[in-house]
């Protein structure tokens, strides 16, 4: 990799750029004072650079510091091999097994070579078995339990060749057997080349394309173990030696990274390449490290803690007791079942027994919690989205008699911080629920460590906060999105809460990171600091777009003014590149810009040149404004949040190169948010989702996103309670944008608000129903095209609660009155 001289002016320019950089990430790279800038590998022969363009770490600074000590221990304790060591065992395997020595041979000798378990110097015999000076077993497992792995094998009683799998076998011909080997052969060949062609430094975009390639070259073998293996022998500089896709996960998140979507054998190499690159590590000391910090994997697993129907609430019972604990009271202690055959049956029984009705997937939720929870597995402690607490699973299943919880494992409880899942709604139903998405289990095990948000790499700001306050709901989602992207819109029907959700979000996350606590808590000169609008230097700003709004409000641009009586066009800073400047000077602190009804602003001519460094590996770079020719750079620590309302516009019409960069939140009307509120009768949620139920029905294709949102019906985050205070929302805000929506088509408006409240031959809004004197006739309009929702539960208890009210105004108890 090295074996260049630099100029002794390059020379002195990388150990700057390292100096730098180690200062500011926090890292020290020894180097060869006879060569400065280069890192010297533990053996002394080869030297590898830290690229510049690699930019930001891909581990953080705790990471790396405990990596880089386990790998001197073991390189101490003799358990690391040296880099002529692996290079001789990488050299003794290829020249045995290489494709070039697979292609010279076929027929039986071919098929031998191969298969032959019985044989040490056969292929699959190195690859499961083989541990000695020669070739010791350091890379990595194929879980060969049995010679089914291989595909093919030759009986040990018998010799004769055989296929198939654990449910069944047969025997095959010689030729059969042998043309098998040649498949195999082939595809080993195939995927190997394929390998070669890889560039250096390809990252999740490469290893994708080379998953799906591996897929059609090799389909037999190469998302085998063994074949990944053989690959790997091949090519250690651009694979790894995990051939378990659990394995290669489970290490990356423990990395406090989100591994690549899909599923493979070849997704995830390219994050360890990157690792070992970055660490100057080969990557057999690296996985070798990886399993000495981590160990084996483990599950993860979301056991509920508090109930809704009906209301139970086991979180104090787990959180005092260091444990988790499930109900089912009626079933009896699982003990003797447990680690034995007979348990599903017997569940199955005493469900039948107990718990008739409950669906089969309630025993399995049982069965799993008694057996496959295991000692050393992750749970955390949920209550809907939200997370009470994070677990490590301690000892075997424990039954406590006479408690409302009784099935139990111990559990050292590790964060008890209380956060939201990135992905909430995996495992929300069930009471015991196994979790795998990659990204929560990333955030638990950030939990876990108390570590920043890193999610993936290579380019990411370094936290200035020692431990990440996690938000729930839609400003958790927010929060998300922000770490990952850096930027976000909050997209929906008009009404839906884009606007206070983004103030509420931004408000919230820079309080926390500035102060340390809620914004609801912060003093006078606190809230200054954050968004009071006569503080020009505060951390959230806010600007809305409109068809007029430019490049010169947003950036830069000429404005004029006025001076010695003489009309100046002079330069002028816009709102992004201000908020910019303060956090480039600011670094310590985060800003947040929300931009409100983003896509009424043409964005593309907005932004400019500068769209490309909103993404967040380009934060940092510099590019020269056309019109002042300033040096400009869009710093790590700025947050945009966005808000679109989809009435007018679809995401879909979006410009591409905006959707690419901004992650997306859809925010709908939620009924649930007006909770049980009834206003002059009117049960407001049952109306609101009726109301909308019409809109869908008759509005066209488009109509889901032009409901009508519940935030109209709020007022100060809370259902408004005066039925003036209705007719105005009703008057003002709803019946306009229903016009705007029905293009002043009468017949269709009627569809949508009833004929009661319309004059259709006048064509007109009956605007005379909302003065106060015709309330009542107001309300019966209201309802009049969903009597429906007058027999609800929720109507009537209303109409009861006012009528008590009306009583107890007349000074008689409902008693008396009956």
């Amino acid at each position: 990799m090295g074996g260049a001289r630099l100029s002794e002016q390059g020379r002195a320019s990388l150990r700057n750029f390292i100096n730098e950089r180690a200062v500011r990430d926090g890292h020290v790279y020894p180097y060869d004072s006879r060569d400065p800038g280069w890192r010297i590998t533990p053996q002394g022969r080869d030297y590898i650079r830290k690229s510049a363009a690699l930019g930001s770490s891909i581990l953080d600074a705790e990471t790396t510091r405990q990596l880089r000590a386990i790998e001197s221990r073991l390189e101490e304790e003799k358990k690391l091999p040296s880099q002529a060591q692996l290079a001789a065992y990488y050299a003794a395997f290829q020249n045995r097994f290489g494709p070039e020595r697979l292609k010279s041979l076929d027929g039986e000798a071919l098929l031998n070579l191969m298969h032959d378990l019985g044989n040490r110097d056969s292929l699959v015999y190195w690859l499961a078995f083989k541990n000695d000076e020669e070739f010791p077993a350091l890379f990595g497992g194929i879980g060969a339990r049995s010679a089914l792995v291989f595909r093919i094998y030759g009986r040990k009683e018998t010799g004769a060749w055989m296929t198939g799998s654990s449910l069944g076998q047969r025997e095959l011909k010689l030729d059969e057997a042998v043309r098998y080997a040649r498949i195999h052969r082939d595809e080993l060949v195939r995927g190997a080349e394929l390998l070669a062609t890889l560039p250096d430094n390809a990252g999740d975009a490469e290893y994708q394309r080379l998953q799906e390639q591996m897929n059609a070259v090799a389909p037999t073998i190469s998302n085998l173990a063994w074949g990944h293996k053989y690959f790997y022998l091949l090519h250690p500089d651009r694979l790894d030696d995990f051939h378990n896709p659990d394995y290669q996960r489970f290490h990356l998140i423990r990395l406090l990274q989100t591994p690549p979507e899909g599923q493979g054998r070849y997704l995830c190499a390219g994050r360890y390449v990157a690792i070992a690159k970055e660490l100057g590590m080969p990557m057999n000391h690296l996985t070798a490290v990886l399993n000495e910090r981590n160990g084996r994997p483990h599950r993860y697993w979301r056991i509920l803690a508090r109930y809704q129907n009906p209301h139970r609430d086991a979180w104090p019972t787990m959180r005092d007791g260091a444990c988790v604990a499930i109900g089912w009271a009626n079933l009896p202690d699982l003990s003797g079942y447990v680690g034995g055959n007979g348990l599903r049956d017997a569940l199955a029984n005493l469900f039948r027994e107990h718990y008739p009705a409950a669906p089969k997937s309630e025993m399995m939720e049982v069965l799993h919690f008694a057996t496959r929870v295991a000692q050393g597995d992750v749970v955390i402690a949920a209550s809907g989205d939200q997370v009470l607490g994070v677990g490590r699973v301690t000892g075997e299943y424990i039954y406590q008699s006479d408690t409302e919880f009784p099935h139990r494992r111990p559990v050292e409880w590790l964060p008890l911080d209380e956060w939201n899942l990135p992905e909430p709604d995996e495992g929300r139903r069930p009471t015991v629920a196994e979790l795998r998405n990659v990204r929560n289990l990333a955030a638990i095990e950030r939990a876990i460590l108390g570590a920043p948000q890193v999610v993936r790499p290579p380019h990411r700001p370094t936290p200035v906060t020692a431990k990440a306050v996690r938000l729930s709901g839609v400003p958790g989602r927010i929060q998300s999105i922000l770490e990952r992207k850096g930027q976000v819109i909050l997209y929906g029907p008009p009404g839906t809460g884009k606007t206070y959700w983004a103030q509420q979000a931004a408000q919230e996350l820079a309080a926390q990171h500035t102060f340390g606590k809620p914004f609801a808590q912060l003093t006078a000169d606190e809230h200054l600091a954050i968004d009071e609008s006569s503080n020009p230097e505060r951390l959230v700003r806010m600007c809305s777009f409109h068809p007029g709004y430019g490049y010169e409000e947003f950036i830069e641009g000429y404005r004029p003014e006025e001076s010695n009586g003489q009309m100046l066009f002079v330069p002028r800073d816009g709102v992004f590149k201000k908020l910019c400047q303060d956090a480039l000077a600011r670094p310590e602190h985060r800003f947040y810009l929300i931009v409100d009804e983003i896509n009424r602003g043409d964005v593309p001519r907005i932004f400019g040149e500068l769209l490309t460094l909103l993404e967040k590996d380009k934060r940092g770079r510099t590019v020269v404004l056309p019109l002042s020719r300033e040096a400009f750079v869009v710093p790590p620590n700025v947050y945009l949040i966005g808000t679109m309302n989809t009435a007018d516009r679809s995401i879909a019409l979006l410009d591409t190169a905006l959707r690419r960069r901004f992650g997306f939140i859809e925010l709908m009307p939620d009924p649930t948010a007006l909770q049980d509120a009834a206003v002059g009768g009117i049960p407001l949620a049952p109306w609101l989702e009726s109301l909308n139920q019409r809109i869908c029905q008759h509005l066209g294709h488009d109509a889901r996103n032009r409901q009508i949102g519940h935030a109209y019906l709020l007022e100060n985050g809370r259902p408004i309670n005066d039925l003036g205070k209705l007719a105005r929302v009703v008057q003002e805000d709803i019946i306009p944008l229903l016009q705007e929506y029905c293009y002043e088509d009468y017949s269709l408006l009627e569809k949508l608000l009833g004929s009661s409240l319309l004059d259709m031959p006048a064509q007109r809004v009956r605007e005379e129903l909302f003065e106060p004197v015709r309330e009542l006739e107001l309300v019966q309009a209201l309802l009049a095209p969903c009597p429906e929702i007058t027999t609800s539960g929720l109507a009537i208890a209303a109409d009861a609660g006012e009528g008590e009210a009306e009583t107890a105004d007349d000074g008689e108890s409902p008693e008396e009155e009956q």
